[in-house]
């Protein structure tokens, strides 16, 4: 890895470098997206069927697209009893956080004669997308149905690329019918975003599109959003490690690579105050890349995105550490907690040397949708608020609105709205002044 000494300087740079892995910067392919979206959106399920022949080089038709209780059947035949049972304890844990993030309606009244309050609703239709091929995340299948179930969706559609075979994953669609999935479909890639988006004779219109998937998945949920909501335009996965001498650098080695084996664009990243730790966090990465199944991709993402960073002291390495604001962070320092309270950028806040990224991934509770690519500055993980929206409720009683209409008047008619004044006005034209 990269040993740098950390400045201002340094962390501009490294910032710069990070963002290049944006999807906002990959404009070559969205003309190709544009054209999928637009194909699947006139003809619907022709050019839904079409593409996944192209891209899948599977036949999918109006009677085979959607996943049946059979294939839901046999997918718990093949997967191994241990792992259902991993996956229900796992859904356990999230639920229970998810359910501790529920907000209720609320209402405010007084005397004068006014009611105020704020109705929350849940969200009718969501669709959740899961990628196929070569990646297999039952977990996110977790992450992205539960809190939509826990806001009381009524109905959750899960897209997901079939396999050469024609069939989807057992560990998906097992993960996905304990998560409470309602419907699934073997469709993938940038026309199952626009088959979500637009509704086709076979797949549902829906309200909002949430999961992760590759650039073109990424591009199409950027391209439809304002059909549909979406819950981001999700980069490459990040961890920043925040240490000092009292480390232990195999552990700090093993997590950084914990992220750095998701693919060559993915960031790993140590700021630490002692450059002991940094030398033999260096020798530990080596000796982990030459075992480790996934060594090609690990060393191509060390290569281009993973830094060793030495700060003078651990508040200079805390600035740097909210300037470049991970997706995942870690702190293994002598006091933690303390340094975990100066922390105001980070998707994820991992405490403590036994507290390492994975138990986020999988089990611990709080999502692993995570905001990436610096936008924990402003972005929150996924939570059961991405799938509820809320209505502010006013009442206001004639003896209420009366003392008060001649300062809407006022305050319209300065904005020269006088439909707005006259709104209010007419209610009162019969009274003397």
């Amino acid at each position: 890895m990269r040993m740098v000494t950390l400045t201002r300087e340094t962390t501009r740079d490294i910032l710069g470098d990070l963002l290049k892995r944006s999807p906002n910067n990959y404009g070559e392919y969205e003309a190709v997206v544009a054209g999928i979206l637009e194909r699947v959106k006139a003809e619907g399920d022709e050019a839904l069927f079409a593409y996944t022949r192209e891209f899948d080089r599977v036949e999918v038709t109006a009677e085979t697209i959607r996943v049946t209780e059979e294939e839901i059947e046999e997918a718990y035949g093949l997967v191994d009893p241990s792992l259902v049972e991993v996956i229900r304890k796992a859904l356990v844990n999230i639920r229970s956080y998810h359910e501790k993030q529920k907000q209720n309606s609320w209402f405010t009244s007084e005397t004068d004669g006014t009611m105020l309050g704020q109705k929350v609703t849940p969200l009718n239709r969501v669709g959740v997308y899961v990628p196929g091929g070569k990646a297999v995340y039952p977990s996110s299948v977790l992450m992205n149905i539960v809190p939509a179930k826990v806001a009381g969706v009524s109905r959750i559609v899960m897209t997901t690329p079939p396999g050469k075979d024609g069939k989807v994953n057992p560990s998906t669609l097992v993960a996905a019918k304990e998560a409470g999935a309602d419907e699934i479909y073997k469709v993938g890639g940038a026309q199952a975003v626009a088959a979500l988006a637009y509704g086709t004779a076979s797949v549902p219109k829906v309200d909002k599109i949430v999961g992760p998937g590759n650039i073109f998945v990424a591009l199409a949920k950027k391209a439809v959003y304002g059909y549909v909501s979406i819950d981001s335009i999700a980069g490459p996965s990040e961890i920043l490690v925040l240490a000092d001498e009292s480390a232990n650098p195999r552990y700090v080695a093993a997590d950084l690579l914990s992220q750095a084996e998701h693919d060559e664009l993915a960031s790993a990243i140590l700021i630490t105050t002692s450059r002991e730790l940094a030398e033999k966090v260096d020798v530990e990465v080596q000796g982990f890349v030459e075992v480790l199944s996934r060594r090609e991709i690990i060393s191509k993402s060390l290569e281009n995105f993973g830094y060793i960073l030495i700060a003078d002291n651990m508040e200079e390495a805390i600035e740097a550490a909210n300037e470049i604001a991970s997706e995942h962070m870690e702190i293994v320092t002598k006091n933690p907690f303390e340094v975990m309270m100066k922390i105001k950028n980070a998707g994820a806040i991992f405490i403590g040397e036994y507290s390492s990224e994975p138990l986020g991934d999988y089990f611990a509770g709080p999502n692993h949708v995570l905001p990436t690519n610096g936008t924990a500055k402003f972005f929150s993980p996924l939570s059961v608020d991405d799938f509820i929206k809320k209505s502010s409720i006013v009442y206001y009683s004639r003896e209420a609105l009366k003392k008060i209409h001649k300062d809407i008047e006022q305050f319209a008619t300065s904005e020269q709205l006088t439909a707005h004044a006259n709104s209010v006005a007419v209610r009162f034209e019969d009274e003397e002044d």
